[in-house]
């Protein structure tokens, strides 16, 4: 049984981790191939803007399935030369999929968000919390560390000293904390978590996609880019940009003080 239910409202991907009966624990061994394939069909398909990644029933992802690690099968199965090849092929096949998804990610996080669950939760471009939802990184307490770019992600995301925290006690924190430390956006009422998510959801899908997708390359690379580099990448996307009908467009509604159709020419 597959991991991802997907349904689509207009030119937004609804993506639910769907292994309720398991707090949509993760990985299972297929599940980077079909996050990658869910990824590959996304950025294949120019009528897709957005995408929103949530979790069912009552938990986004309790990560790792710890019954799996206590019998050592299925990902932890074998010598630790296998374990690596495993975590690179599936593990990291997540985690790069998603990193690499060139439309717009929002992750709303119903509940419960641990281990690579947080991970994948933070891989986001935009995160929206429910009042019922947490953030872990308990590795240490199960005596593994990040396996998942957590180490190089989460201080991005809300400091060094932060990250070091979540890390080095393993405890986890609230939707309150993780909004005042950067981690999420905004956190709303449980019942309305779909709604806000949607919502932004909406208003990027109104924009041009072509000029979308190279807004948020931008955005990725100039993470790790100097300000020269990201300067002349800026200025050959923005010739590109300069000559598509949306383009176009966009100057025409704004003069006209009208919506913009954009078509993605």
């Amino acid at each position: 049984m597959g991991l991802i239910a997907e349904t689509r409202q207009g030119a937004v991907l609804i993506w639910t981790l769907d292994r309720e009966a398991r707090l949509n624990a993760l990985p299972d061994l297929g599940d980077g191939d079909e996050f990658a394939e869910a990824c590959a069909r996304a950025n294949a398909d120019m009528t897709v803007k957005c995408v929103v990644l949530t979790g069912a029933g009552r938990a986004f992802s309790a990560g790792g399935d710890l019954t799996a690690m206590r019998d050592r099968r299925d990902l932890f199965e074998g010598s630790g030369a296998e374990i690596r090849v495993r975590y690179r092929r599936v593990v990291h096949r997540i985690v790069r999929s998603l990193y690499d998804l060139e439309i717009p990610l929002i992750s709303a996080v119903n509940g419960p968000a641990m281990g690579l669950g947080c991970g994948i939760a933070a891989t986001a471009d935009i995160r929206i919390a429910s009042d019922r939802a947490s953030f872990g990184v308990p590795f240490l307490k199960l005596g593994i560390i990040p396996g998942d770019g957590g180490a190089w992600r989460l201080p991005r995301d809300v400091g060094y000293a932060r990250a070091a925290e979540m890390l080095f006690t393993g405890r986890s924190i609230d939707a309150e904390t993780a909004e005042r430390w950067g981690l999420v956006n905004r956190v709303v009422a449980h019942d309305r978590l779909m709604d806000e998510a949607l919502t932004i959801a909406g208003e990027i899908a109104a924009q041009p996609p072509q000029a979308l997708r190279m807004a948020k390359t931008l955005m990725r690379q100039g993470r790790d880019q100097t300000f020269e580099q990201i300067l002349e990448l800026s200025a050959a996307m923005q010739a590109l940009a300069h000559m598509t009908d949306d383009h176009q467009e966009g100057v025409k509604a704004v003069l006209e003080k009208r919506p913009a159709d954009f078509t993605g020419r």
